[in-house]
């Protein structure tokens, strides 16, 4: 089998605006969104990667994507936003990922789902983990605060849901948003204090 042209490892996390659980999980996702939309944030940060002979360790990419009632219909808005701190060898290759026209996940939700696809923007991205808590920040655009819902197995550890069909990964665990801010591509929407919906999950991706 030939060597994948890039590959990513690391870790991912979520929230977007639907009540937990978010049904697009659950229903494959066939079924209605919460409300009429469904704005969503998807984060990673790669550990280790590469593009070629680029080496993409340590960068972060974020995806804004926002669908109609129903997610599987399609008609998505979806913009990328890369890390600042890559160089330009390595933006060129995150953002090639990023935006889908390198193939794998990205490129399966571009070109079976995306209608306005609104680019690419360069940011500083900060990616946080403490315990079962995830923050974003990127400054003025984007950022949320996620807690995964602590199981009552005494371990610790977050629920978790598996075997679902998901771009990140097949097993992730289940969270509540404290806030969820989004003001790019068009897009403009602050929650805060609402328990909305979050994920997180290691993630390897592969193209």
């Amino acid at each position: 089998m030939p060597e994948p042209s890039w590959a990513l490892r690391g870790e991912y996390m979520e929230s977007c605006n639907c009540d937990y659980l978010c049904p697009c999980i659950y229903t494959n996702p066939q079924g209605p969104v919460t409300y009429d939309h469904c704005t969503a944030v998807l984060a990673f940060r790669i550990d280790e990667g590469r593009s070629g002979a680029t080496r993409l360790d340590g960068l972060k990419f974020a995806l804004v994507v926002r669908s109609g009632k129903v997610m599987a219909d399609g008609n998505w808005v979806f913009g990328a936003i890369v890390d600042k701190a890559a160089d330009p060898a390595q933006r060129q290759a995150l953002a090639a990922i990023a935006g889908g026209d390198a193939g794998g996940p990205p490129g399966v939700i571009r070109k079976n789902l995306v209608s306005d696809f609104r680019g690419i923007e360069y940011r500083p991205i900060e990616f946080t983990m403490t315990g079962l808590t995830r923050r974003l920040t990127i400054p003025d655009i984007v950022s949320f605060e996620i807690a995964g819902v602590q199981s009552r197995n005494g371990g610790g550890d977050p629920y978790f849901i598996d075997n679902v069909g998901h771009p990140a990964g097949r097993r992730l665990a289940l969270a509540r948003a404290k806030e969820t801010h989004v003001h790019c591509f068009g897009l403009d929407m602050d929650l805060a204090g609402r328990g909305n919906n979050g994920h997180f999950a290691p993630f390897a991706w592969s193209a």
